[in-house]
């Protein structure tokens, strides 16, 4: 909303504002009449500036952009807040899942049929262009993971990316959750929001696309794969890896494949719990960015106004000062 006000307000500051009327003095009564006033031609006129514009229009520009300047640098403070809660957590939640990707490898490029795409995006906007390179991310993925005999579904989590995902393939949109943010999310909230997921989509695959925090004008898509326990026992009976799992020994009345389930689910909720936490820092360390550009956006916009508003009062004072110097000299000459 204040970025899209200042645009507007540029859009208004540009706009032509002279008047179509330009002083003109009689050389041969110069001293006996005031300035006679003509119409200008458009080769004419004045540059764009100045000293028709009412000082009173550019007093209401000024008032404008300051206010979307202070807008603006309070989303600023705001965003910075949230980051330095976040930051520690997201941090901290990368111990988490390195261990399974050490155990159970990360394959990226195994060819799966059934495949879920799981986007996570922001519900709110100004936070630039993380959003966008989501769903660009998901949708490379999507048409790499489709095909006669393959088939790709979505998983959004967030409106922004439901929103521009819709455009295109909203038949595709297997199950759509936002407001992940209004409240502080904990890893018992993500793991029952995961076993959700997976009670009601069937995957061989599960794609985790995100936004991995680096720094705060920094951040990367990345994506994440988790493969379902019969796939892991396939790759790993066709001669794949599964990391360091093959090194260990099963002991107790399970399974391998019982153990893999339970791996997989756990592998899932973690990973998902990071990519919550990680895009979530993008978020806010790209709402300071965007933020902190339009504020000094607003700030030079508010110099061009004040220069152009001194250059108006100065035009109006010198142009009363002729009106006077003139009247003074009439008088003088009729005396």
């Amino acid at each position: 909303m204040a970025m899209a006000a200042l645009r507007r307000e540029g859009r208004r500051f540009a706009a032509p504002l002279l008047s179509p009327y330009r002083p003109v003095i009689n050389p041969a009564a110069a001293s006996a009449a005031a300035p006679s006033f003509v119409r200008s031609s458009p080769e004419e006129e004045l540059p764009l500036g100045v000293r028709s514009i009412s000082t009173q229009v550019v007093r209401n520009r000024m008032k404008s952009v300051k206010n979307i300047q202070k807008i603006t640098k309070a989303m600023k403070m705001v965003a910075a807040s949230k980051l330095r809660k976040i930051q520690p957590r997201a941090e901290n939640s990368r111990g988490l899942w390195q261990p399974f990707t050490a155990l159970l490898g990360d394959m990226p490029s195994v060819d799966a049929k059934k495949n879920v795409i799981i986007t996570v995006a922001s519900d709110k906007g100004l936070c630039g262009g993380i959003n966008s390179n989501v769903v660009k991310l998901a949708r490379v993925l999507y048409q790499l993971s489709s095909g006669p005999e393959k088939v790709a579904r979505y998983v959004v989590l967030g409106d922004k990316a439901k929103a521009q995902l819709a455009r295109k393939s909203k038949d595709d949109i297997e199950l759509s959750i936002a407001e992940l943010q209004m409240v502080p999310l904990n890893y018992t909230q993500i793991s029952v929001l995961a076993d959700d997921i997976l009670k009601n989509v069937e995957y061989d695959a599960l794609r985790i696309v995100f936004n991995k925090f680096k720094s705060i004008v920094s951040s990367v898509p990345t994506m994440a794969t988790i493969l379902s326990p019969e796939l892991v026992e396939k790759e790993s009976e066709s001669g794949g890896t599964l990391g360091e799992l093959d090194s260990y020994e099963v002991e107790g009345g399970e399974s391998k494949s019982e153990i893999l389930q339970n791996l997989t689910e756990f592998q899932f909720s973690c990973v998902l719990f990071n990519a919550v936490l990680e895009n979530a820092c993008s978020e806010q360390g790209s709402r300071m960015s965007a933020m902190d550009s339009s504020s000094r956006n607003a700030g030079d916009m508010l110099q061009r106004l004040t220069l152009n508003y001194n250059k108006t009062r100065q035009a109006a004072i010198t142009t009363d000062l002729i009106e006077i110097i003139s009247g003074k000299s009439a008088l003088e000459a009729n005396w």
